[in-house]
């Protein structure tokens, strides 16, 4: 949390974010409470308090904003976009056997397998049921975007399962992959705003194209700093997806860039789970530098940025409305957490 301050921070012009922020965590605080059946609701209430940056619900209370509509107005599909985005983590790390989710026990750990479970589906019923504040038109509108993400997300989730036992995953395929587990929910977060703010389909389909490039964006950002970002601001780990034998885009053109040699080596490292991981993390780091992975890698991070940003100028917005989100995709892309 301190972290993504930090951040916040950075984008100086934007003195609303923290504003947007603020609101929505103590509307989640009012919304999301301990109950009986304690077993049910406690560990809901322990995910949804663990922290996080909480990216998704501030991008549809301030596109609310932005496209004129009362941010106040988004609280409730903010708030059911960051209950199913944690929903799927808890699932995530059932899946990966995860330990630790920002720093503290994971759900599934800290209580049992069951209660994760469990746990989990309500989350997602929950995300549902906070759509149903809204007017009926609004509500169907918001239900169809948000019911196509939750497929997209599990789809993501299934390649990400499958590409861990293939070895011919292609860089399409990990794209396909890192859209329809990431970069959708941005989209869908801003276009529920946009929805909010009762904007033609027009405008709804350019803020989503807006949101999934900065989304892709912010997954190949977050492939970057995984290996090469400062283990003092990143958060996370520094190598973690090395250590798990992650195909991300670094990986991928790493091999297709590499010389036969490079590739085998890089190939062997990642067939290995060493005890300690620290050779192999300086190993695979300089055969990522040493083929270019890396330099095409920040090309691909600044390509995809500069879509959406096109995007956004086809947007028929004041010129100080396209900077704030401007600004807001260029501190994301800068972002050192």
């Amino acid at each position: 949390m301190i972290a993504f301050n930090v951040f916040l921070k950075k984008i100086a012009t934007m003195h609303y974010i923290e504003q947007y922020r603020s609101q929505f965590l103590a509307h989640m605080e009012q919304k999301v409470k301990i109950k009986e059946p304690v077993n049910l609701y406690g560990p809901i209430s322990y995910i949804l308090n663990l922290g996080g940056k909480r990216l998704r619900p501030v991008l549809t209370m301030m596109t609310t904003d932005i496209l004129g509509g009362d941010h106040k107005k988004a609280l409730d599909a903010a708030l059911a976009v960051e209950v199913f985005h944690n929903f799927s983590l808890v699932h995530d790390d059932i899946m990966d056997e995860a330990p630790l989710r920002r720093g503290k026990q994971t759900l599934h750990k800290k209580w049992d397998l069951n209660t994760g479970i469990l746990s989990g589906d309500a989350m997602l019923i929950y995300s549902y049921q906070l759509l149903e504040s809204y007017p009926s038109m609004t509500f169907k509108k918001l239900l169809q975007v948000f019911s196509q993400t939750a497929l997209e997300v599990c789809e993501g989730q299934q390649y990400d399962v499958d590409f861990e036992s293939r070895e011919d995953v292609t860089i399409p395929e990990y794209l396909i992959m890192i859209q329809n587990k990431t970069a959708v929910l941005v989209a869908a977060a801003m276009k529920m705003g946009a929805i909010i703010a009762d904007k033609p389909e027009d405008v709804q389909d350019l803020i989503y194209d807006f949101g999934k490039n900065l989304g892709i964006a912010f997954q190949l950002q977050d492939d970057y700093l995984d290996a090469f970002g400062d283990p003092e601001t990143f958060g996370k780990q520094v190598g973690g997806d090395i250590i798990e034998n992650k195909k991300t885009y670094l990986y991928l053109k790493a091999l297709e860039m590499g010389t036969p040699e490079q590739a085998q080596e890089l190939e062997h490292l990642y067939s290995i789970k060493p005890k300690d991981a620290k050779d192999k993390i300086t190993t695979v780091k300089e055969l990522f530098e040493e083929t270019g992975s890396v330099s095409r890698t920040i090309e691909e991070i600044k390509r995809y940025t500069d879509r959406a940003f096109t995007t956004l100028e086809m947007l028929d917005l004041e010129p100080g409305k396209k900077d704030t989100l401007r600004q807001f995709g260029t501190a994301l892309m800068n972002r050192e957490v």
